[in-house]
Order: structure tokens, then C-alpha cells, then sequence
């Protein structure tokens, strides 16, 4: 935990210093708005550790207050240092065109304080868009073929909901917005690839009974991700199996004789994971070879070991970098980062963007998604 904060308060600190200098260069402040902002950007560093020490104390209104305002400001900080970044390198290639060239090209510039007002205008527009954006659930609809389900069925209908972050932020209007979509698609199974629960919930009766109201003939089944070890494994494990879902924690199962479905813990599991757990590949090998398996993992990260084992993994996590450019950084880390992949042994790979937030209530170039899967016979 020290080590946490250190490596958090260096990061986030250094991002505060740099944007502290952006704006007193740039709006030229005196010494007492210099003063205000310094402690306004010491709160701010401060306010994600003391809403997590609030939530843990069950002071949950108050820190609701504070995450809204401190996880609005993280998503502004972002914007605004993204857009002044961007804005230096401007003028770095100005200033080398203003050397070599005297063209018109060559005296497109702002003063300083042009740039700065810049800044701040384009990331208070894209902060309003995005929140707008993040409120806006898209149904993403891809259909497989497959030659591995029985003769007599003609369709198996899927939902896919991930990230959703159920907390201090997103709670019952956000996930009415997401069971909207997947209600209006009748699936015939709904399942959660990882972070359902992010932290403190108001009435998790209310937000558990909001899932029990979804019909799905084949069950809900779901998977952690790692948000709901730090959220508290117990408690996110009871909210889920009160919400009707069938946790697969290194299992798997063949559901009716019709296809299989498994599910393994986030890595982030740690000290978490069972004595009794089974390897990736042994749990997939465990599973009917000549029925279609579906397999939930929330990263998307393909083991070579369990190709051919699995026909299509299901993950989440990346949220396609949730605010961009941010899924510049995403996709350095996780190649196959959104989306639909076709990996080698017939093997598919599809990646949720994501159908809540995490930290700033916004998405930018990142809409959330509930994700409507129909397995049909090869043929039709």
C-alpha cells in the first residue's frame, strides 16, 4: 500500500505540477490565484485516497460528492494536459518552420496565453460531449458461425455486459440504461466478463432485483475482473450471486447439452485463488471437444496453450481507453484491444469497450457498449 501511494502521488502529483505550470505561465496569475490553485491541486491529488476511506467508513453520500467532483477534475486534467501537449508540439514545429521558412504556415501561432485559454475551452467541450457520450448505450451486434451446436437449434443469443463499475458513480440510471438494451435483444444468456461491482452501492436490493428481472433461458453466469478484489472480494461475490449470476471461478460447465461456457479470476485475484484451481488449459480440456465452448476471461489476453480449446473468449477491461487518446496507451498494452479477432485454430476473440465508466463519468471516442452475440448453425 505505501508503495501504491507513492508510485500514485508521483504520477499524479508530477501530472498536477505540469498543469499548474500550464496555467500560471499562461494566464499569468498573481500570487494569491497561484495560492488558491496550489491548494486546489493538493486537494484534488488527495480526494480519489480520502473518497476510498470514506466509502470504507460508510460515509457514502459524502463520498459520492467528492468522487463526482475529484473524478470530473481527473477527466479534465487529462483533457486539458493532452490538449497543452499537443499544443507544444505545435509549437516546437512552428518554431523550426518559423527558422527555416518565412511562409504564411509559419505565423499560424497563439500567444501563451491564446494556447492556454485553448486548452481549457477544447477540454471543458469534449469533458460536456463525453459525459453526454457516456450516457449513450450502443448495442453491438456480430453473429458466428459455428458447426458445434446441435441439429435442432437455430440460434443462441448472447449478451455480453462488462466494466460496468457499479459504485459511487454508476449506479441505478446508468445500468437501467444497460438492462434497457439488453432486454429490448431477449437474449437467451447474459453474462458479465469482470468489474460488475467497482465499490460502495446505494440499495444493491434495488440494483440486484434490476438483473433478477431479465429473462435469460440459459442463466447469467459471470467472471471477476480486478476491480473486484479491490473492491472487496466478498462483498462483490455476494452482490453478484444476489444479481442471479452463477460465478465461474476457474469452472465450467455444459449448459443443457448445447454448448459449453466457462470462466476463469481476474490475475489481480492474487492470495484469492483457491488451492482447487485448475490451469486455463486443464479446464478447457475438461469440456465436451464437440460442442461449442465459450470462454470468459476479462483481459484480453489469448493463452497459446488454450487454442483450440475454446471457439470464443469473452473480455473487457481495456474500455478502449475510455477517454482519447488515452486508447493510444490501451493498445500498447493489449494488441487486441476492441472488438472482434480471429485467432489461429478457429479460435475467436471478442473485446468489450465497456458498458459503464471507471474514475471520470466520461467516454470519448469509447461509447459503452452491451454486446449482442447470436451463435447460428454453419450454413444459415
Amino acid at each position: 500500500m505505501i508503495l501504491f501511494l507513492l508510485v500514485y502521488v508521483s504520477i499524479y502529483g508530477g501530472v498536477h505540477l505540469y498543469a499548474f505550470m500550464k496555467l500560471k505561465r499562461g494566464l499569468e496569475l498573481d500570487i494569491f490565484a497561484n495560492l488558491l490553485l496550489t491548494l486546489l491541486m493538493l486537494l484534488m491529488v488527495a480526494a480519489p485516497i480520502v473518497v476510498r476511506v470514506l466509502e470504507h467508513n460508510g460515509q457514502g453520500a459524502l463520498a459520492r460528492g467528492l468522487a463526482y467532483i475529484s473524478f470530473m477534475w481527473m477527466g479534465l486534467l487529462f483533457l486539458f494536459i493532452t490538449a497543452s501537449f499537443f499544443f507544444d508540439i505545435y509549437r516546437l514545429f512552428h518554431c523550426l518552420a518559423r527558422n527555416l521558412s518565412q511562409s504564411l504556415l509559419a505565423n499560424l501561432t497563439l500567444s501563451p496565453k491564446g494556447y492556454t485559454f485553448l486548452a481549457i475551452f477544447i477540454s471543458l467541450a469534449i469533458a460536456i460531449y463525453g459525459f453526454v457520450e457516456a450516457l449513450n448505450i450502443r448495442t453491438e451486434h456480430i453473429t458466428i458461425k459455428t458447426g458445434k451446436l446441435p441439429a435442432n437449434i437455430e440460434k443462441i443469443r448472447v449478451a455480453q455486459i462488462s466494466d460496468v463499475h457499479l459504485g459511487l458513480i454508476v449506479g441505478k440510471m446508468r445500468l437501467r440504461r444497460i438492462l434497457d438494451k439488453v432486454k429490448q435483444a431477449r437474449p437467451d444468456m447474459l453474462v458479465s466478463t469482470g468489474d460488475l461491482v467497482d465499490g460502495h452501492m446505494d440499495d444493491p436490493e434495488a440494483l440486484a432485483a434490476m438483473f433478477k428481472n431479465i429473462p435469460a433461458r440459459y442463466g447469467k453466469f459471470a467472471i471477476t475482473g480486478n476491480h473486484e478484489f479491490y473492491a472487496g472480494l466478498d462483498h462483490a461475490l455476494a452482490f453478484t450471486e444476489k444479481a442471479g449470476f452463477t460465478i465461474l471461478r476457474g469452472e465450467g460447465q455444459t449448459i443443457e447439452g448445447v454448448f459449453n461456457i466457462a470462466g476463469v479470476d481476474d490475475p489481480a485475484r492474487g492470495p484469492y485463488r483457491p488451492d482447487h484451481m485448475v490451469s486455463e488449459k486443464t479446464l478447457l480440456d475438461s469440456l465436451p471437444k464437440n460442442r461449442f465452448t465459450l470462454f470468459l476471461k476479462h483481459q484480453p489476453i489469448v493463452s497459446k496453450t488454450s487454442l483450440g480449446l475454446f471457439d470464443l473468449q469473452l473480455s473487457g477491461h481495456t474500455h478502449k481507453g475510455q477517454i482519447f487518446p488515452f486508447s493510444l496507451m490501451t493498445k500498447l498494452f493489449y494488441r487486441m484491444h476492441t472488438g472482434l479477432s480471429k485467432l489461429s485454430n478457429n479460435a475467436l476473440l471478442y473485446v468489450s469497450r465497456g458498458s459503464g465508466t471507471w474514475g471520470p463519468p466520461i467516454r470519448f471516442l469509447s461509447p459503452p457498449e452491451v454486446t449482442i452475440i447470436d451463435l447460428v448453425p454453419r450454413g444459415k
